[in-house]
């Protein structure tokens, strides 16, 4: 079993600066790099508190790998809709030089509205821009005059610099509500980043079970235990009763912070996100009760988290855990000793179990 950690910004500028967060972040990393986690992880997103502090995942792993010798270092994830793809390859490349080839890219489709909005990119392009981005960021990682004439974009023999520094990064795509996006990043051959949070339960394990037949079905081998990846939100202290009272604030902040992006599904569609206009109230109807009552987060004492990821891991085939440990606007001391405790009691049951 691994588990790294989750980097998911939530916090208002009015409550915690830029600069405050990033100091814990890479405090936060540095411990758990000790602590003999596997990875850190980084999402990217613009504009509001939502993830915001986290516009360039790069910038942030890269002070990470100065401040760490062994963990892989994650984007979870990149959004190709909003940078040009040799940009995009470039950056990621420069970050394998600087970390010693300890990069995995995971890439996503990007949902919300406002992002495209800003941008000037027709959500009806995400799609096309995905794929066609990630088809031509491996290329030029892999060959070194790539000419492209796709749909979206067009270039002609441009060489990557620096060559990345691993044989192959290892590239991850995320995958939330439908059938045909789990079976193509299986046909692909990708890693898979999955979120059990608002998801059917499942629904979510039958969809990983096509992600892996596809996988197969392609020529790519057998999916291996460390190909799946799932974030879960994660806040543990000796005491059951604690961790449970401490967490609901943090838990309701981090609902309202997204709920705060996601209303704008409430007056938007569109043929490329169904479902997504549930988003929103979805989230309304997660109360903190639920949150529990139906195992979404890993918040408790020691002998409860680890009930927790062997009932999920079980449940879905996952042996690979990111978790979100410095969420809802979090004290810092709250998120280090849950880190701390988690390190020292939580990895090291899984490594006894060998599993």
């Amino acid at each position: 079993m691994q588990f790294g950690l989750s980097f998911f910004p939530d916090s208002h500028p009015q409550d915690k600066s830029g600069e405050q967060y990033y100091r814990e972040a890479l405090d936060l990393t540095e411990q758990a790099d000790k602590l003999g986690y596997h990875h850190t992880r980084i999402v990217e997103h613009y504009e509001h508190a939502y993830g915001g502090y986290s516009s360039n995942p790069s910038i942030f792993l890269a002070a990470a790998s100065q401040r760490t010798r062994n963990l892989r270092l994650m984007t979870g994830c990149v959004l190709p809709a909003f940078t040009h793809p040799v940009k995009l390859a470039h950056e990621l490349a420069m970050l394998d030089a600087i970390s010693g080839g300890r990069v995995e890219v995971g890439f996503a489709r990007a949902f919300l509205p406002h992002e495209f909005n800003t941008f000037g990119v027709p959500m009806a392009e995400s799609n096309q821009r995905y794929r066609e981005s990630l088809g031509v960021i491996k290329r030029l990682w892999s060959e070194d005059k790539v000419t492209h004439k796709g749909e979206i974009y067009q270039f002609e023999n441009v060489s990557v610099v620096p060559r990345p520094t691993q044989k192959k990064i290892p590239t991850w795509v995320a995958a939330i509500q439908t059938a045909e996006s789990f079976e193509w990043a299986g046909e692909n051959g990708h890693n898979l980043m999955v979120v059990p949070y608002l998801a059917d339960y499942d629904k979510l394990r039958a969809n990983i079970q096509l992600y892996k037949e596809a996988y197969e079905k392609a020529g790519h081998g057998q999916v291996q235990k460390d190909q799946i990846q799932m974030a879960l939100h994660a806040y543990i202290c000796e005491d059951e009763q604690q961790a449970i009272e401490e967490g609901e604030a943090y838990m309701n902040h981090y609902v309202s912070v997204f709920l705060e992006s996601a209303t704008a599904w409430d007056s938007t569609s569109s043929d490329q996100y169904k479902g997504y206009n549930k988003i929103a109230d979805e989230l309304r109807g997660m109360t903190y009760e639920k949150v529990l009552k139906e195992k979404r987060v890993a918040i408790g004492s020691p002998e409860t988290v680890i009930e927790r990821v062997k009932e999920l891991s079980e449940f879905f085939g996952v042996h690979q855990f990111s978790l979100q440990m410095n969420f809802g606007n979090m004290k810092y001391d709250h998120a280090l000793q849950s880190v701390r405790l988690f390190g020292k009691t939580v990895i090291p049951a899984f490594h006894e179990l060998n599993v």
